[in-house]
């Protein structure tokens, strides 16, 4: 199957298309820049050379619908937000299926995506057509789907973390606390201050606190699936590494859980059955907790959990690679199903140690 990718000189859209070249049914055939267009992709990104005999055209193209509905069957948008949501309907229009990293459509409350945006809400028609694209638990309407709004980063280590505790009414839907902290790769290719070696080595600071956009749509899925009002207080911060988010999640014990007599080790072996059938969520030991190191380069999402007795909060730890589960892997895992392979088709590898 011919696919396209728009924004591929992104650091989103250079993972996806270093992972596509592992995929057995798929052809890139279309590469779209707004800012390089007509330059090859291998003089942008050197380590590529040699490497895209899977590509049939290498050329980076400028943005048009027609031209791209002429190549490709399906299109990943890896784009920075407030884009995709121009383009979306136009590519909807001309039957193709859409992927959409950014984060345009995932909100749907206009009033919600432009107070935490800052930035005018997409198409509501176009939003009536996406899914949202948490495979783990969206898998059958993303199935169905031919537009998928790919999670957030964030989202995804902060959702896959807590859904099960407030699935099964085990902790609060209100007052929980998230600390995550990313590595740079998170901000994009762009050059800015915050994102310079000298201002990132040798230091740690949080940001956005209480303003991040990722907090409605953490907010919006776990609601979704529970059923409850849930509020979160969620505060991000960077870190001098390039892949990686660790988030450290606490939410307080309901009387359920007291009266279960709720422990570190039952509590694991319910996450353990819980995604016991989810390829890419690992469940640590009791006691034992993730790493970032333990999911670089991969679409593996590894949980650790804990049950504080003596505060009474459940604390739960999850680490993603941020370009891989967080962007590029999930989205290839949600075509798998869109198309109906086998999930793991082109993203199951072992993590770099070191």
């Amino acid at each position: 199957m011919k696919v396209g990718i728009i924004g591929v000189t992104g650091y989103g859209g250079i993972e996806l298309l270093r992972w596509l070249k592992n995929h057995p049914y798929i052809e890139v055939a279309y590469l779209g820049s707004h800012s390089q267009a007509g330059l090859d992709i291998a003089d942008v990104y050197p380590h590529l050379q040699g490497q895209l005999e899977y590509v049939s055209d290498t050329q980076l193209q400028e943005i048009n619908a027609d031209v791209i509905a002429e190549k490709v069957e399906l299109v990943f948008l890896s784009l920075p937000s407030g884009i995709s949501s121009s383009l979306v309907p136009n590519l909807l229009e001309k039957d193709l299926k859409v992927i959409d990293l950014a984060g345009d459509f995932r909100i749907r409350d206009a009033s919600i995506h432009e107070q935490w945006y800052k930035k005018q809400a997409p198409d509501r028609r176009s939003q009536s057509q996406g899914v949202y694209g948490l495979t783990e638990f969206n898998r059958a309407d993303v199935a169905k789907a031919s537009f998928v709004s790919n999670p957030g980063c964030y989202p995804t280590s902060v959702a896959l973390g807590l859904a099960p505790l407030l699935l099964h009414d085990l902790i609060e839907a209100k007052g929980i606390i998230i600390d995550a902290k990313s590595g740079t790769s998170g901000a994009g290719r762009g050059a800015a201050v915050g994102t310079l070696f000298s201002e990132v080595q040798e230091s740690i600071h949080a940001y956005k606190i209480g303003a991040h956009q990722h907090t409605p749509e953490i907010e919006q899925f776990l609601a979704d699936v529970t059923g409850k009002d849930v509020l979160t207080t969620f505060t991000p911060h960077l870190v001098p590494m390039t892949r990686g988010i660790l988030s450290t999640m606490y939410g307080q014990l309901t009387d359920k859980a007291r009266e279960m007599n709720l422990t570190s080790d039952s509590l694991q072996e319910f996450y353990q059955g819980f995604y016991e059938k989810e390829k890419f969520v690992r469940i640590h030991k009791s006691g034992d907790f993730p790493k970032t190191k333990f999911v670089y380069g991969t679409n593996f999402c590894n949980i650790g959990v804990y049950v504080e007795e003596r505060t009474e909060r459940v604390i739960v730890v999850s680490a993603i690679d941020n370009m891989v589960k967080g962007a590029a892997g999930q989205a290839i895992q949600n075509m798998n199903v869109m198309y109906g392979w086998d999930e793991a088709t082109g993203i199951d590898n072992i993590p770099l140690i070191p």
